[in-house]
């Protein structure tokens, strides 16, 4: 079972002090530049909650410190799912609904 999408939030920034706002339980999430629209980061994972908190979104030095820079505004929605399972299979039919699209347009 799938239920519906979340509306589209502002991903935290570090330091800022906001919280992710997602389930914990299996599910898909999506990130996108939240100026043009193109899409960051999604997946089907078992926490959604736990995916976004861990998702790399800055960059990083080859000494491990964050380099001063100008973060990108993200969003992100989520949609939980009842299984890992029935998250991979509708991520799965997204991502063949994508394609279909995208070589039509062209």
């Amino acid at each position: 079972m799938i239920s519906t999408w979340s509306e589209w939030k502002r991903y935290p920034r570090a330091g800022r002090g906001d919280n992710i706002e997602a389930p914990i339980t299996p599910g898909i999430y999506e990130v996108r530049i939240a100026g043009t629209g193109a899409l960051h980061s999604f997946g089907a994972v078992d926490n959604v909650a736990q995916a976004l908190a861990l998702l790399p979104v800055g960059s990083k030095s080859w000494f491990g410190r964050r380099e001063p820079e100008i973060t990108t505004e993200l969003e992100y929605r989520t949609c939980a799912t009842s299984s890992k399972a029935a998250a991979k299979a509708a991520a799965e039919r997204m991502i063949g609904r994508r394609e279909t699209y995208m070589s039509g347009a062209a």
